[in-house]
């Protein structure tokens, strides 16, 4: 009786680990591409009026888009021919006065930073896309924009418009 009920054990778990072998949790479609690239993103934001340059901006943000493909597919990083091209420039980073107090003085600053990305598909062409990205990062303007509030806000702006771009590129949903 144990071996009955060990072998139908083993045999739904098989079926079970086969049937879902077509999904993933990312929701990416990466069709028949093998790899990936992720050209550096130039900082161009002081071309912007208003915006200015954080130095290592370009160099962590290129980073933040590779390291978040690389979890989430299983693409292979390549430097060149990649099926599956990012390129683009960061053109905004801009803090500006975002809440006001009595005092006509800011009471909260808003850091904004928005990415040109260029997109190509070697595999499925019909999917390739230009489009600009940017999220935002709040704080309290009785602080300053460094150490570890700086550390925070571009966690969580690089993990907003990363995630943009694989949904924008990727996910099949």
């Amino acid at each position: 009786m144990k071996n009955k009920i060990l072998s139908l054990t083993i045999l739904l778990s098989s079926f079970l680990i086969n049937g879902c072998g077509i999904y993933n949790f990312s929701g990416a479609s990466t069709g028949t591409a093998q790899s990936f690239q992720v050209n550096f993103f130039p900082n161009y934001a002081d071309q912007t009026p208003g915006s200015v340059i954080e130095p290592g901006l370009d160099r962590d943000f290129t980073n933040a888009l590779q390291d978040l493909i690389t979890n989430l597919t299983s693409l292979s990083l390549t430097g060149d021919n990649g099926d599956l091209i990012y390129e683009g420039e960061i053109v905004e980073y801009r803090i500006s006065p975002q809440s006001a107090t009595a005092n006509q003085t800011a009471a909260q600053n808003r850091l904004n930073m928005s990415v040109n990305v260029r997109f190509y598909n070697n595999t499925k062409e019909d999917s390739d896309f230009e489009r600009r990205f940017s999220f935002f990062f709040d704080y309290p303007a009785n602080q300053q924009l460094v150490g570890s509030t700086l550390v925070e806000a571009h966690e969580v702006i690089f993990e907003r418009i990363t995630q943009d771009i694989f949904n924008a590129s990727l996910a099949d949903w």
